[in-house]
């Protein structure tokens, strides 16, 4: 099993799908440990480097970036709400990739999108204003930034 595992991400770095996604809570408690290097109206984008360790453990093996969404229900209700957001986030991660420095990442909602405004989860008008942001956030992040 572990083997392939190693087969499939070295296939992902060849194919240029390198971006890794955060899983465990040790990962995302070390990149939110840091302050927020860039902000949106709606969205926090943190940083961490590479080298972070649980115990003798390190938490990104691999020297790939990683994300991480964290979606709070308090900002957003709705999990229809939820998922679509964080659909938003992973497909215009990938746009920024190769400008994404070797780090782990996460993009954070820290305030509601006005439900009178956006009254569907799922309308398009949600979806290009949650893109436009996250266009934003990711154009703010420098490539030598991890601390």
């Amino acid at each position: 099993m572990a083997g392939w595992v190693a087969l499939r991400s070295q296939a992902q770095l060849f194919l240029g799908q390198a971006l890794q996604r955060l899983k465990s809570k040790p990962q995302f408690q070390a990149v939110m440990a840091g302050p927020p290097v860039a902000k949106t109206p709606h969205f926090a984008l943190h940083l961490a480097s590479l080298d972070a360790k649980c115990g003798e453990v390190l938490l990104f093996a691999q020297p790939v970036p990683w994300l991480g969404v964290l979606i709070p229900k308090r900002w957003a209700k709705r999990a229809v709400t939820r998922n679509a957001i964080k659909r938003q986030i992973y497909t215009v991660s990938t746009d920024f990739e190769s400008r994404l420095p070797m780090c782990a990442h996460v993009v954070r909602l820290r305030a509601s999108f006005d439900r009178t405004t956006f009254v569907s989860a799922t309308s398009d008008a949600l979806k290009s204003a949650v893109r436009d942001e996250l266009h934003q956030l990711f154009s703010r992040v420098a490539p030598p930034s991890c601390a």
